[in-house]
Protein backbone atom coordinates (compact mmCIF):
# COMPACT_ATOMS: atom_id res chain seq x y z
CA UNK A 1 0.00 0.00 0.00
CA UNK A 2 2.73 2.96 1.13
CA UNK A 3 4.57 1.54 -2.27
CA UNK A 4 1.18 2.43 -4.21
CA UNK A 5 0.91 5.77 -2.56
CA UNK A 6 5.15 6.70 -2.73
CA UNK A 7 4.65 5.57 -6.60
CA UNK A 8 1.57 7.59 -7.62
CA UNK A 9 2.84 10.69 -5.76
CA UNK A 10 5.90 10.58 -7.47
CA UNK A 11 4.06 10.39 -11.02
CA UNK A 12 1.88 13.32 -9.49
CA UNK A 13 4.81 15.13 -8.74
CA UNK A 14 6.24 14.14 -12.73
CA UNK A 15 3.19 15.18 -14.70
CA UNK A 16 2.76 19.28 -13.08
CA UNK A 17 5.18 21.09 -13.90
CA UNK A 18 7.29 19.13 -16.46
CA UNK A 19 4.50 19.65 -18.88
CA UNK A 20 3.80 22.79 -18.05
CA UNK A 21 6.06 25.21 -21.23
CA UNK A 22 7.39 28.38 -19.90
CA UNK A 23 6.51 32.04 -21.04
CA UNK A 24 10.08 32.24 -21.79
CA UNK A 25 9.45 29.23 -24.38
CA UNK A 26 10.85 30.83 -27.78
CA UNK A 27 12.93 33.82 -26.63
CA UNK A 28 15.97 31.46 -26.57
CA UNK A 29 16.79 32.47 -29.71
CA UNK A 30 16.77 36.01 -29.27
CA UNK A 31 20.53 37.92 -30.42
CA UNK A 32 19.98 39.83 -26.42
CA UNK A 33 17.81 37.43 -24.86
CA UNK A 34 16.48 40.33 -22.22
CA UNK A 35 15.53 42.33 -25.06
CA UNK A 36 12.33 42.21 -27.13
CA UNK A 37 12.38 43.25 -30.87
CA UNK A 38 10.16 46.15 -29.86
CA UNK A 39 12.56 46.43 -26.59
CA UNK A 40 15.85 46.96 -29.18
CA UNK A 41 13.73 49.28 -31.68
CA UNK A 42 12.31 51.62 -29.22
CA UNK A 43 15.55 51.59 -27.57
CA UNK A 44 17.34 52.42 -30.70
CA UNK A 45 14.81 55.13 -31.73
CA UNK A 46 14.77 56.98 -28.65
CA UNK A 47 11.32 56.46 -27.62
CA UNK A 48 9.88 57.18 -24.17
CA UNK A 49 8.78 53.39 -23.26
CA UNK A 50 6.69 54.55 -20.52
CA UNK A 51 9.88 56.13 -18.23
CA UNK A 52 8.28 59.76 -18.52
CA UNK A 53 5.03 58.36 -17.28
CA UNK A 54 5.44 60.27 -13.73
CA UNK A 55 5.37 63.46 -15.88
CA UNK A 56 2.84 62.68 -18.36
CA UNK A 57 -0.06 61.62 -15.96
CA UNK A 58 0.60 64.22 -13.44
CA UNK A 59 -0.21 67.21 -16.33
CA UNK A 60 3.95 67.19 -17.71
CA UNK A 61 3.62 67.78 -21.33
CA UNK A 62 6.03 65.46 -23.97
CA UNK A 63 7.40 67.27 -26.77
CA UNK A 64 6.02 64.76 -28.91
CA UNK A 65 2.32 64.65 -28.04
CA UNK A 66 2.66 68.46 -27.58
CA UNK A 67 3.84 68.60 -31.39
CA UNK A 68 1.14 66.13 -32.31
CA UNK A 69 -1.57 68.66 -30.75
CA UNK A 70 -0.33 71.87 -32.09
CA UNK A 71 -3.49 72.64 -33.63
CA UNK A 72 -5.28 72.06 -30.08
CA UNK A 73 -2.92 73.54 -28.04
CA UNK A 74 -2.88 76.77 -30.26
CA UNK A 75 1.19 76.59 -29.88
CA UNK A 76 2.83 80.33 -31.10
CA UNK A 77 5.64 80.03 -33.63
CA UNK A 78 8.12 80.26 -30.73
CA UNK A 79 6.37 77.77 -29.10
CA UNK A 80 6.70 75.13 -31.75
CA UNK A 81 10.28 75.89 -32.42
CA UNK A 82 11.56 75.33 -29.03
CA UNK A 83 9.12 72.05 -28.58
CA UNK A 84 10.75 71.28 -31.99
CA UNK A 85 14.35 71.50 -30.63
CA UNK A 86 13.38 69.92 -26.85
CA UNK A 87 11.82 67.04 -28.96
CA UNK A 88 15.21 66.89 -31.12
CA UNK A 89 17.79 67.17 -28.23
CA UNK A 90 15.71 64.42 -25.92
CA UNK A 91 16.04 62.23 -28.59
CA UNK A 92 19.30 62.31 -29.24
CA UNK A 93 20.45 61.75 -25.83
CA UNK A 94 17.85 59.21 -25.67
CA UNK A 95 19.46 57.05 -28.89
CA UNK A 96 22.92 57.39 -27.58
CA UNK A 97 21.73 56.05 -24.29
CA UNK A 98 19.51 53.57 -25.73
CA UNK A 99 22.58 52.25 -27.62
CA UNK A 100 24.67 51.78 -24.67
CA UNK A 101 21.79 49.95 -22.67
CA UNK A 102 21.82 47.74 -25.87
CA UNK A 103 25.39 47.23 -25.66
CA UNK A 104 25.15 46.50 -22.17
CA UNK A 105 22.50 43.81 -22.09
CA UNK A 106 24.64 42.10 -25.02
CA UNK A 107 27.52 41.99 -22.69
CA UNK A 108 25.48 40.80 -19.42
CA UNK A 109 24.06 38.29 -22.23
CA UNK A 110 27.46 36.93 -23.47
CA UNK A 111 28.78 36.73 -20.05
CA UNK A 112 26.03 34.08 -19.81
CA UNK A 113 26.46 32.41 -23.27
CA UNK A 114 29.70 32.27 -22.44
CA UNK A 115 29.57 30.31 -18.96
CA UNK A 116 31.89 33.17 -17.75
CA UNK A 117 29.43 34.90 -15.78
CA UNK A 118 30.69 35.61 -12.21
CA UNK A 119 28.88 37.48 -9.17
CA UNK A 120 31.14 40.49 -9.88
CA UNK A 121 30.94 40.43 -13.24
CA UNK A 122 27.05 40.45 -12.98
CA UNK A 123 26.97 43.03 -10.34
CA UNK A 124 29.09 45.13 -12.83
CA UNK A 125 27.24 44.91 -15.47
CA UNK A 126 24.04 45.38 -13.71
CA UNK A 127 25.32 48.56 -12.24
CA UNK A 128 26.11 49.91 -15.49
CA UNK A 129 22.95 49.18 -16.93
CA UNK A 130 21.09 50.65 -14.01
CA UNK A 131 22.88 53.48 -14.39
CA UNK A 132 22.35 54.01 -18.07
CA UNK A 133 18.15 52.98 -17.70
CA UNK A 134 18.19 55.74 -15.07
CA UNK A 135 19.94 58.63 -17.69
CA UNK A 136 17.75 57.72 -19.86
CA UNK A 137 14.82 58.03 -17.82
CA UNK A 138 16.20 61.78 -16.80
CA UNK A 139 16.41 62.31 -20.55
CA UNK A 140 12.89 62.21 -20.71
CA UNK A 141 11.62 63.11 -17.89
CA UNK A 142 13.83 66.57 -18.01
CA UNK A 143 12.41 66.98 -21.59
CA UNK A 144 8.46 67.13 -19.60
CA UNK A 145 10.09 69.49 -17.15
CA UNK A 146 10.98 71.67 -19.85
CA UNK A 147 7.97 71.46 -22.04
CA UNK A 148 5.66 72.44 -19.19
CA UNK A 149 7.75 76.03 -18.82
CA UNK A 150 7.01 76.55 -22.67
CA UNK A 151 3.68 76.35 -22.58
CA UNK A 152 1.26 78.52 -20.47
CA UNK A 153 -1.07 76.91 -17.77
CA UNK A 154 -3.98 77.01 -20.12
CA UNK A 155 -2.12 75.10 -22.86
CA UNK A 156 -1.07 72.62 -20.31
CA UNK A 157 -4.95 72.38 -19.39
CA UNK A 158 -5.82 71.89 -22.45
CA UNK A 159 -3.21 68.96 -23.31
CA UNK A 160 -4.56 67.25 -20.12
CA UNK A 161 -7.56 67.11 -21.14
CA UNK A 162 -6.75 66.26 -24.83
CA UNK A 163 -4.96 63.44 -23.75
CA UNK A 164 -7.59 61.78 -21.88
CA UNK A 165 -6.04 62.74 -18.43
CA UNK A 166 -8.43 65.33 -17.38
CA UNK A 167 -9.52 65.49 -13.88
CA UNK A 168 -6.69 63.02 -12.75
CA UNK A 169 -3.49 64.62 -13.65
CA UNK A 170 -1.92 66.27 -10.48
CA UNK A 171 -1.38 69.76 -9.90
CA UNK A 172 2.11 71.50 -10.53
CA UNK A 173 4.33 74.71 -10.24
CA UNK A 174 5.67 76.54 -13.15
Amino acid sequence: MVRIALASLVLCACAGPAGTASPYAGQEGRDIKALSTQDRESLLAGKGMGYAKAAELNGYPGPLHVLALERELGLSDVQRRDTQALFTAMESKAIALGQQVIEEERRLDRLFAERAATRESVAATLERIGALQAKLRGVHLEAHLEQVRILSPEQVARYVQARGYAGHAGHHHH
